[in-house]
C-alpha cells in the first residue's frame, strides 16, 4: 500500500508539472489582481490615516490659535502703553505693530514648512508598490 500513495505522489506531482503556460499565467494574473486589490485597500487606509491625522491638527491648532491670540493683543496693549511713557503714543504702537508684523511673519513660514506635502505622502504603501514591483520583475526573470 505506501507504494500506491507513493506512485499517486508521483502522478500527482508530473501533472502539476504539465500544466500549461496559460494556466500559469492565468494564476499570475489572479495573483496580481489580489495584490492590487491589497494595495488598494492599504492606500485607502492609510489616506483615511493622513487625513484624520491632517484634520485634528488643524482644528488644535484653529483653537490654539484663536485663543493665543486674544491673550498676544492684551500683550501687545501692554508693550505699546509701556513704551508710550517714553516716546508719542504713535511711535510707540507703531514700532509694537512692526514688531508683531516681523514675528507674525516668520512664524507664519516655519507654520508653512510644516505642513509640506512630503509629510502626506502615503509611504508604506509606496514602498510596498517598489517591493511588489521588484518581486514581479524577478518572478519573470
Amino acid at each position: 500500500m505506501p507504494e500506491d500513495s507513493a506512485a499517486d505522489e508521483q502522478t500527482a506531482a508530473a501533472g502539476g508539472a504539465e500544466r500549461s503556460f496559460a494556466a500559469l499565467l492565468a494564476d499570475v494574473a489572479a495573483e496580481a489582481g489580489l495584490l492590487l486589490r491589497q494595495e488598494v485597500a492599504l492606500l485607502k487606509a492609510e489616506l483615511a490615516e493622513k487625513r484624520g491625522m491632517l484634520g485634528r491638527g488643524a482644528v488644535l491648532l484653529a483653537l490654539g490659535a484663536f485663543i493665543a491670540f486674544g491673550g498676544f493683543l492684551a500683550l501687545l496693549a501692554a508693550a505699546a502703553a509701556g513704551l508710550a511713557e517714553a516716546m508719542p503714543v504713535w511711535a510707540a504702537a507703531l514700532i509694537v505693530g512692526i514688531a508683531a508684523l516681523f514675528i507674525g511673519g516668520v512664524l507664519a513660514y516655519l507654520g508653512r514648512r510644516r505642513l509640506a506635502a512630503r509629510d502626506l505622502v502615503p509611504r508604506r504603501t509606496l514602498n510596498s508598490l517598489r517591493e511588489d514591483e521588484a518581486w514581479v520583475r524577478e518572478q519573470f526573470r
